[in-house]
């Protein structure tokens, strides 16, 4: 599937594929919406030091390299992704993400792509690094395991099997009691799925170009 390197507004780049018109970040801003979502909205608001993040859909590695500089003197991290897609070396060495985060994390963002996947790395004394090449339909969780969860997957109306119930009882399963989900869409449908397996859920103004987004509590 063909796949093309684009700008977005805040000047970092994205992925974008031309057969599902889609692109892997907002057009609007591909880091100010990783930042916006999953760190202010997401990881920020856990109080725990220690804190486990699963991320659906690696993808460019963006969210994981965010997350390793927002937690680099506040939290241990151990962060597991799962990707049944991986982008290719040398579209990911064509994004500016280091011109826009810093160039010393480039060796961190080397090893996150080219680490081997389901061995767990340690990318630092306080972060762990693991990726599953796998995909989510035959992924089995453990239960009562995580902390947040990065629902990071491609839209509902490009790759609408991934939110499905069933992907969302993973979600479910593997959260701890009070465990939060965060991602960008705020679809009714997706809210109402959400609610139904016991979370809590709410709406938080969405990163530039999108009204909402949601923040999910597994209070059950």
């Amino acid at each position: 599937m063909e796949r093309k390197i684009q700008i977005t507004e805040d000047g970092s780049a994205t992925i974008y594929i031309p057969a599902m018109d889609e692109t892997y970040h907002s057009r609007h801003g591909a880091i100010q919406e990783a930042r916006h979502v999953f760190l202010k909205h997401g990881i920020a608001l856990l109080s725990s030091n220690s804190v486990t993040v699963f991320e659906l859909g690696f993808g460019t590695g963006l969210n994981a390299l965010l997350t390793y500089q927002f937690g680099e003197k506040k939290h241990s991290i151990d962060y597991l992704c799962i990707e049944a897609y991986p982008v290719k070396k040398e579209l990911i060495d064509s994004l500016n993400y280091l011109d826009k985060v810093g160039k010393e994390y480039g060796s961190i963002f080397e090893r996150m792509h080219t680490s081997k996947w389901g061995e767990s790395v340690a990318l630092s004394d306080r972060f762990t690094f693991t990726k599953i090449h796998e995909k989510i339909a035959s992924y089995v969780p453990k239960k009562d395991s995580i902390d947040i969860v990065y629902f990071d997957a491609f839209g509902p109306r490009a790759q609408g099997a991934m939110w499905e119930l069933s992907v969302l009882e993973k979600m479910h399963l593997m959260l701890r009691p009070g465990g939060i989900l965060v991602t960008y869409c705020a679809m009714g449908q997706f809210k109402r799925d959400l609610k139904s397996l016991g979370f809590t859920v709410i709406g938080k103004p969405g990163p530039p170009g999108k009204r909402e987004m949601t923040v999910a509590v597994k209070t059950i």
